[in-house]
């Protein structure tokens, strides 16, 4: 698997869950009283009869939910602040700790992988990797793509030149040749995926959220230069008319559609292995939360008027039958709010979509799931142990207290079970 987070305990190499009640990532039905054997990181064997081994550690869950870890597939590591300019100004230092903080957050409510959507690099996935820290699996863009003027041009209105602008999320790049460097370096450096900017956006400061970025042939050098790479494209894209051109272009990951129409929805759901990821969580938080952080008036108003759309547009998708992945999107203190995605999405959605979202539906979308996203055998043991039944209540994922067990490549991350 080309991303961080192969963790490895020398001292428990064998362990055994029993009396478990599976939600496996993808079937509506519970299967009870199952026992897992969990062997070098991997679940080695699922039972429907109780095991033990002299030489395993064995745990008993008592009847609790034992599910897929969880996959937020947009993430910003080193989004400290929710004024992205703010952040440019930060010291990288400071950012890299801030973003230590946010992966081992994430990691503890309960999400095992992670997709970073922009600015995330191989100095984190190394740090994961080495156990300097103890976050999610870590997919990664390394810099996002922006046109000049574009969602990811962070430095507003004023004079500053632009000629070598690179931000800690984001990088400029204009013009076909541009878009194919930019690209090229960011999967020297390791990058997963090739992020773009297709629309304009709410948290930048000069660019209205209905502008079309990126000219078709940009568009096409950077699907080009992934597909070399034998991976995809993501791309920024709020509008019907953005998430339209990512299908006609190649696009893979359709970054919250959140302005759809129903030709849109349709076409998402028509597509070839095509995938929209809401992240309904930092809208609604972005509003209530926005100002009071440091948001500027043009991106508050954004905000809102972005918001108003974004349920109907997440029914509009789930009507269609679309690939719909599971993403939060959220900024700086924001990112407490992370499970709430699952209480928004309720609104709409059946439970049963909710999870898969974000198990099999987002491993399939990361080109894992042969490893991620499921309780199966020759399976990522990437576990959660839940109070209830979240196939009834979708919710209890937003309760830290109803997360009694979390598990990563067979290593135990926190565990709340009676001893």
């Amino acid at each position: 698997m080309a991303a961080s987070g192969t963790d490895r305990n020398p001292f428990i190499m064998t362990m055994i869950l029993t009396n478990c009640t599976v939600f496996d990532g993808a079937s509506p039905e519970l299967l009870p009283d199952r026992t897992l054997v969990i062997r070098d990181g991997r679940i080695a064997e699922i039972h429907d009869r109780p095991a033990t081994s002299a030489a395993a550690t064995v745990i008993d869950v008592a009847g609790r939910t034992v599910m897929p870890g969880l996959i937020d597939a947009h993430f910003h590591a080193y989004a400290a602040e929710v004024n992205l300019g703010v952040l440019d100004r930060t010291r990288p230092e400071l950012r890299a700790l801030y973003a230590r903080k946010a992966l081992e957050d994430a990691l503890q409510r309960g999400f095992t992988t992670v997709r970073d959507a922009a600015g995330g690099d191989i100095a984190l996935a190394m740090g994961i990797e080495r156990g300097l820290i103890r976050g999610p699996r870590f997919f990664y863009s390394g810099l996002a793509l922006s046109q000049t003027g574009g969602h990811g041009d962070m430095r507003g209105t004023g004079p500053e030149c632009g000629c070598a602008y690179c931000g800690s999320l984001t990088t400029l790049a204009d013009g076909v040749d541009e878009v194919r460097k930019a690209a090229r370096e960011q999967l020297r450096l390791g990058a997963t995926q090739i992020k773009l900017f297709l629309s304009g956006g709410v948290a930048s400061p000069s660019d209205p959220y209905w502008m079309a970025q990126y000219c078709d042939e940009e568009l096409q050098a950077a699907v080009q230069e992934a597909a070399t790479r034998r991976t995809y494209v993501m791309a920024h894209a709020h509008t019907a008319d953005a998430a339209l051109r990512c299908i006609r272009n190649g696009v893979r990951s359709i970054e919250h559609a959140t302005i759809l129409t129903r030709e849109a929805a349709d076409a998402i759901g028509a597509a070839d292995d095509v995938y929209a990821v809401p992240t309904l969580v930092t809208l609604r938080k972005l509003v209530d939360e926005g100002a009071a952080l440091g948001l500027p008036p043009v991106g508050v108003a954004k905000t809102i008027e972005v918001e108003r759309h974004a349920l109907a547009s997440l029914d509009m998708l789930q009507a269609a039958k679309a690939r719909i992945g599971f993403g939060t999107d959220l900024l700086g203190p924001l990112m407490t709010h992370q499970a709430d995605e699952f209480r928004l999405r309720r609104a709409v959605q059946p439970a049963i979509e909710i999870l898969r979202s974000a198990t099999s539906v987002n491993a399939a979308l990361l080109g894992h799931a042969d490893a991620l996203g499921a309780v199966r055998a020759g399976c990522l043991a990437d576990l959660l142990v839940v109070d209830g039944n979240p196939l009834e209540d979708v919710t209890l994922l937003a309760d830290p207290q109803r997360i009694a067990l979390v598990m990563k490549g067979g290593v135990i991350h926190k565990t709340l079970l009676p001893a």
